[in-house]
């Protein structure tokens, strides 16, 4: 008679690999190629088919075939075998492989620790709290998993999962202790490309008709703001981004260089805030209009653009002051001026006789900045996320024939028409308003706040924030762009919120969302220096801090050694009850051993205590009944029968 290998897979544990390896894969199909998902799919299809008919597994041939197909698809999608994405593939690809060789407990320890490893590769795209969770819970399924591949406490899948997650909870502690004093990384993970670091883009460097209306579709968060004192109003929110001085006829991009250091006269007492940026992959910040204090790594460009050293590739928060009335380089340097005054030959030549006419009846540059904005408020112009397209002529189009645009329309023609009457002018993009979370009093500033306005020199005044969409629509300085459109604009369901209900709902969320940013993925290396210097230790270098970890780590695994050990196992009633019985009988002189059985006891006591016999024979029979019938009734006589004990 033939006897199973003492390696070989149960028939039970297969379903338990199974939905192990769809759980840690799952998730890769927001991220993956439609083919490389649909070719696991088939091959997870395949093995749970073989498992349900107990059909043989697929010899090695037809394996290595498969594997060859998919590193091609991978390499051909790629063009690459390594970094983050092809990498991922491949593993995703070798886990549905792995599912089609499991002949023994070692093939489906493979399985397990590969899943383990792939649980990491999650966070390369998400490291949200859904993403968390998702983890920690497929964690206890493939130690549930390990456990019922090497014979765990029992084969039910509900004592099965109690242990691990047993377990889960005992490795919390080392968790914690590891990502507070574990030292922190900077650069990539393992160094992976840098795409291992990649985040959404938002506001771009360059501005052509379109640019901005499209950011208005996204409901994303671009950055949050808390203010130390109360939050200005809304209509004085402008966050600066990248300041555009050269015009090609079409796109607006900036100048270039650093230039001299801009001369910021504050005409109020400055706020401090607090920023927390998400990636752009740009060196440039966001910083409320007008900045006047900030970090070291912080540099503050000649058109008051913030700029940091490193592009901006995973989240930063940044201590920043700001005044919002001010005079800004009262005395510019001539070859700027000159740049803002450029326009490209042969360009809207209608918006140039336009602006011409109006310096001819009156040169002064503030009156053609505001023949310019009733220009804008008292024809039939439209604020719309929808505009008609434009012709070869831009502005031309758009000022005479469309009369339809988003922001960066009205600022772009508006400075057009100012630097062909004269004026120097340019465009400055960033965001505009914010709201303000109840919750927790961030005030958050979505794509869909991306907003482009103009700034002119005047003499005596230096450059002046002019905003050309107010005189169109001036509830989007006010009320946002949800006030600004009407119903049938294609505005993000979710910034379009009314009911009171689903809008406290979503500020919870978000919320929670900044606490996690905050304080969990925000954990860096000067807050870990912050945390360290507080517990007595301001030099912690790795010396340091790998004692630390060896210390705390030891005295956690001695702890948990200890209640293991010293656990003791949970008695039945009738158990107890009959160490009660021993008890008495220990009082009446009767020698009992632990290791004796109640019936072997029982003949001991007949014959060396036969005035006890009666009594103990009813304690046996009522215990016996007790502990294995299982019915409720029988303790309450097993009771009764003890107490009859001398």
């Amino acid at each position: 008679m033939s006897t199973r290998p003492a390696d070989s897979l149960d028939h039970g544990a297969t379903p338990w690999l199974l939905a192990a390896a769809l759980a840690t894969t799952a998730p890769h199909v927001a991220h993956q190629p439609l083919w490389l998902s649909a070719l696991a799919a088939a091959l997870f299809a395949w093995a749970s088919w073989l498992w349900w008919r107990n059909e043989r597994l697929p010899g090695r041939w037809p394996l290595v075939l498969l594997v060859a197909v998919a590193a091609g698809g991978v390499l051909f999608e790629f063009r690459t075998l390594f970094g983050r994405d092809a990498g991922v593939a491949m593993l995703v690809v070798f886990m549905a492989l792995k599912l089609l060789e499991l002949r023994s407990r070692r093939d489906a320890t493979v399985v397990v620790t590969l899943g383990y490893f792939l649980l990491l590769t999650h966070y390369f795209f998400s490291q949200s709290i859904a993403t968390g969770l998702w983890l920690l819970t497929t964690i206890m399924l493939l130690t549930a998993t390990l456990i019922r591949l090497h014979g765990g406490p029992s084969n039910s899948p509900a004592a099965t999962l109690r242990y691990a997650g047993l377990l889960t909870l005992q490795a919390v502690p080392f968790m914690l202790v590891l990502y507070l004093l574990f030292p922190r990384v900077t650069g990539p993970l393992w160094g992976l490309p840098q795409d291992a670091h990649s985040g959404r883009s938002g506001l771009s460097d360059q501005m052509t008709p379109g640019t901005i209306a499209n950011l208005a579709l996204s409901s994303e968060i671009a950055f949050r703001a808390r203010f130390a004192d109360r939050v200005p109003a809304r209509g004085s929110l402008y966050w600066r981004g990248p300041v555009l001085e050269n015009y090609d006829g079409l796109t607006w991009k900036p100048a270039g260089g650093r230039g001299r250091a801009p001369n910021i006269e504050a005409l109020t007492p400055p706020i401090t805030y607090e920023t927390t940026l998400e990636a752009h992959q740009q060196r440039w910040l966001l910083a409320l209009d007008a900045p006047t204090a900030l970090a070291p790594e912080i540099g503050l460009s000649g058109t008051l653009t913030a700029t940091s050293r490193e592009p901006v590739n995973h989240r930063q928060r940044f201590t920043l002051a700001a005044t919002l009335d001010y005079r800004f380089n009262v005395d510019e340097d001539p070859p700027v001026l000159r740049r803002n005054l450029a326009l490209p030959p042969d360009t809207s030549p209608r918006a140039r006789m336009l602006a011409e006419s109006w310096k001819t009846a009156d040169p002064d540059p503030a009156h053609l900045m505001q023949k310019a904005l009733a220009f804008f408020s008292e024809e039939n112009f439209f604020y719309t996320l929808q505009p008609p397209l434009l012709g070869k002529q831009p502005v031309d189009d758009f000022l005479f024939l469309t009369r339809s645009g988003f922001c960066e329309h009205y600022a772009s023609a508006f400075v057009f028409l100012m630097r062909a009457a004269g004026v120097p002018a340019r465009v400055v993009t960033g965001y505009q308003g914010g709201e303000v979370n109840p919750v927790d009093g961030f005030v958050v500033v979505r794509q869909s706040d991306a907003h482009a306005w103009a700034e002119v020199w005047l003499a005596g005044l230096g450059w002046t924030r002019v905003d050309p969409t107010a005189a169109v629509s001036p509830s989007r300085v006010e009320g946002g762009i949800v006030a600004a459109m009407p119903a049938g604009e294609p505005l993000p369901a979710l910034i379009r919120l009314r009911s009171d209900w689903m809008r406290t709902l979503l500020f919870r969320w978000e919320a929670v969302n900044n606490v996690w940013n905050q304080y969990v993925l925000g954990y860096n290396l000067q807050r870990q220096r912050e945390l360290l210097a507080r517990l007595g230790m301001p030099d912690g270098d790795w010396r340091n801090l790998a004692a630390t970890l060896a210390i705390i780590c030891a005295g956690l695994l001695l702890a948990i050694t200890a209640w293991s050990l010293y656990q003791r196992p949970r008695l039945d009633p009738a158990a107890r009850l009959w160490k009660k019985a021993l008890r008495r009988l220990a009082g009446s002189k009767v020698n009992c051993a632990l290791w004796e059985t109640p019936l072997a006891l029982l003949e001991r006591v007949e014959k060396d205590h036969p005035s006890l016999a009666p009594a103990l024979r009813d304690v046996v029979g009522a215990y016996l009944q007790a502990r294995y019938s299982g019915v409720p009734d029988n303790l309450t006589t097993l009771r009764s029968a003890i107490a009859r004990l001398p």
